[in-house]
């Protein structure tokens, strides 16, 4: 007989990083059971728009599938009237920043979950609970389900918050203490939540991040049929986003017809400004807006260089699919870069020296023309070195999602054996 698993993800599924990866969980879950193994039931508990339709998640029947609904931008109508809050302040939609957040708010958000959360254990009765993001929903869940074990995956953002939004972090801290296992992207990640929680590291498993070969993977098309370089994420100046412009421009002074293709959107101010910078260098950049998976392979397919200029994040995993999909790659020297994917991909990489932080994400004013300069620098290297149809099998092996969810289950399986 099948288990029970719920999965829970307190924003919207398939935007973001976490997003994906709940998806891919879920799918795979699924799989499981129709090769003949034990198998899963699922369900998922989401944070959604009230405008919106009902929200896909790995395949699952719309029953499966209980959202919590949050306003629309500038509406109303909803179990909570503002929102999605996103675990970046920076999100490829509109969002609720929690530094930003009323009390009434906090207090009106945790109510909300508390209530949406313990109806759903209570009809659907879980053996394990997978809840994505050490955050505020995560932190609740020992107190509605005592006796349930409950897996939580830390993305990094969550840490992240906890400086952000200080007076936040005890709550967190306190709560997800409690909670019986965690996932995390790589090695340092595992320290940091460590510490930060005071748990011990044999209750966190390193479990990396995945793609999915059936959608990103090489294509016979002829090399002279590309078309530049590709960035892929949030309107951010995190994200590295307008030092990237600033390094493309000084290609375009001797290779006026390259393009650069942004596949991404954002919300907010500083957004609406990179937008409209980008929208002005029409039609060198050429604006995709957000892509499903599907389209994002396509996309990748047709590119020469993908490029992560970003100055934080977990292990990017659009990385990994770009490389799969026959691109070159330059990133900064990430730490999950460095460390779990270029010792993978180090001949399809070009990596770009960071520069010095104040905080978490924002660069130091004295090191960015020196940044600038190595970001076009390593371009044009990727741009003129030789073509690639992908990388080896064995090379992506450890990052397929049939890896990585091998480690989850097992967490599962013990939990509930």
């Amino acid at each position: 007989m099948s288990k029970r698993v719920l999965h829970i993800l307190s924003q919207r599924p398939s935007r973001t990083g976490s997003g994906v990866t709940l998806e891919a969980m879920v799918r795979r879950a699924s799989q499981a059971g129709q090769a003949g193994q034990r198998g899963w039931t699922q369900a998922v508990i989401v944070g959604v728009p009230s405008n919106e339709a009902q929200p896909e998640v790995g395949g699952l029947a719309q029953e499966a599938i209980r959202p919590l609904l949050f306003a629309p931008e500038n509406g109303t109508a909803a179990d909570l009237d503002f929102p999605v809050p996103g675990m970046s302040d920076v999100m490829p939609y509109p969002s609720t920043v929690w530094s930003q957040m009323s009390n009434r708010q906090l207090e009106r958000y945790r109510a909300a979950w508390r209530l949406h959360l313990s109806t759903v254990i209570a009809d659907f009765a879980p053996h394990v609970i997978h809840s994505h993001h050490i955050w505020l929903v995560s932190s609740m869940l020992k107190d509605l389900a005592p006796g349930i074990p409950v897996v939580a995956t830390c993305h990094s953002t969550g840490l992240r918050q906890m400086e952000l939004a200080p007076h936040l972090a005890e709550e967190v801290r306190r709560g997800c203490a409690q909670l019986d296992h965690f996932c995390v992207l790589r090695d340092d990640h595992r320290s940091a939540l460590s510490e930060t929680l005071g748990v011990a590291s044999q209750r966190i498993t390193v479990i990396g991040a995945g793609y999915r070969p059936d959608l990103f993977h090489g294509a016979p098309a002829p090399a002279a049929t590309k078309q530049g370089l590709l960035y892929i994420g949030k309107y951010s100046h995190a994200k590295g986003l307008p030092w990237l412009l600033d390094a493309f421009t000084n290609l375009l002074a001797d290779q006026p017809h390259l393009r650069l293709h942004v596949a991404g959107s954002g919300a907010g101010p500083e957004a609406e400004a990179l937008r409209r910078r980008m929208q002005d260098l029409a039609p060198q950049v050429v604006l995709h807006g957000q892509l499903n998976q599907a389209q994002l392979a396509g996309l990748m397919r047709d590119c020469q260089v993908c490029v992560l200029p970003s100055f934080y994040e977990g292990v990017p995993l659009v990385l990994v699919e770009a490389a799969a999909c026959g691109c070159r790659l330059v990133s900064t020297a990430l730490p999950g870069v460095v460390e779990r994917i270029a010792p993978h991909l180090a001949e399809q990489l070009e990596l770009v020296p960071m520069p010095r932080l104040q905080g978490l994400d924002k660069p130091l004013a004295v090191d960015l023309p020196p940044f600038v300069s190595a970001l076009e620098e390593a371009m044009r290297r990727a741009l003129t070195a030789d073509t690639t149809t992908g990388p080896t099998p064995s090379a992506l092996e450890p990052f397929t999602w049939e890896t990585v969810f091998g480690r989850v289950e097992k967490i599962w399986n013990d939990l509930t054996s």
